[in-house]
């Protein structure tokens, strides 16, 4: 009597219908593909003769914490709702031409707070707003000013 099991040939995987059917992909990709130039405008840009303005826009600092705390030129408001926003935007304001209000919010800020201010901004006259931002950098994430280092 036999009890061992006839042995099953190990399978193997045969390479050349592979590689034919990357060749025959390959060939279709190198027949298919468009090869464009890239065309560039030739262009004469006009050079200034007068020096750079020295006009900055005046700016209007309103700082917005997480904690829905504003600030307004540096010094806090008494409260968070628009007309008091509105009133402390105009009193920085006050005899400023044409400033620009220049919002900066924490990253964890609301977005209510920020719509607040902008609101605030609208009903005070003002129609120039930019936003505060970091430049997103290694050294700007690490070392951010939230954190505090010993």
């Amino acid at each position: 009597m036999r009890f061992t099991h006839p042995k099953t040939p190990e399978p193997e995987i045969n390479l050349i219908p592979f590689i034919d059917v990357l060749l025959v992909v390959l060939i279709f990709l190198m027949l298919c593909t468009t090869y464009s130039k890239v065309r560039e405008i030739d262009l004469q840009l006009p050079s200034a003769s007068a020096a750079p303005s020295e006009d900055r826009p005046v700016l209007v600092n309103v700082s917005i914490s997480a904690k829905g705390e504003f600030y307004v030129q540096g010094s806090p408001t008494t409260s968070a709702d628009t007309t008091t926003l509105t009133q402390a935007i105009d009193t920085a304001c006050t005899g400023l031409l044409n400033p620009v209000i220049a919002i900066s919010a924490d990253a964890r800020t609301p977005h209510q707070f920020v719509v607040q201010v902008l609101e605030a901004a609208q009903r005070s006259g003002h129609q120039q707003i930019t936003f505060v931002t970091l430049a997103a950098t290694p050294s700007a994430l690490s070392a951010s000013p939230l954190t505090k280092t010993k």
